[in-house]
């Protein structure tokens, strides 16, 4: 019986963290839930939220997939981003995070000793956890600036769809 512990621990761990994953990509519908916002704070100039669940990875894709829509769809070329906020914790994916540790001790008492090695398996079951990614971005026509952070919208789009 002993045997099938941990893997029954192990198997509910990975049944929690898929409970709660990153939704396809599309509007967000709703306060508190996953996708898209954006709101116009100038006529070439945007901020786009992508709310999510899980890694923060796939949400800046997800980020940079809107803004490169809203590029495209206002007539422009390309987008800066000018600045980007990141919420959430950087090993947002939850699940299992195995951690190992050894402990030894001994103990005497009267006539007999006692010594022990013991070896524990540390999981996290918290599960994804929220996680959004914040753009405020600035479009613009012709070439695309030779700047770290300027993306060419159709190439963003091309490269991010589907995923």
């Amino acid at each position: 019986m002993k045997r099938l512990t941990l893997p029954l621990i192990a198997l509910s761990a990975l049944s929690l963290a898929a409970c709660a994953s990153l939704a396809p990509y599309g509007p967000q519908r709703g306060p508190g839930g996953q996708g898209f916002s954006e709101q116009r704070i100038e006529s070439d100039r945007w901020r786009v939220t992508y709310s999510g669940v899980g890694a923060p990875g796939p949400v800046v894709d997800y980020a940079l997939l809107r803004a490169a829509e809203l590029t495209s769809q206002a007539g422009y070329d390309w987008f800066e981003v000018g600045q980007r906020w990141i919420d959430g914790r950087p090993d947002g994916a939850g699940g299992i995070r195995p951690s190992v540790s050894v402990g030894a001790g001994s103990s005497r008492h009267g006539p007999y000793s006692a010594s022990g090695v013991g070896v524990g398996l540390g999981l996290n079951f918290s599960g994804p956890q929220p996680t959004s990614t914040t753009l405020e971005i600035l479009m613009g026509r012709g070439p695309r600036p030779d700047r770290v952070e300027a993306y060419d919208a159709r190439d963003v789009q091309a490269r991010l769809r589907g995923r």
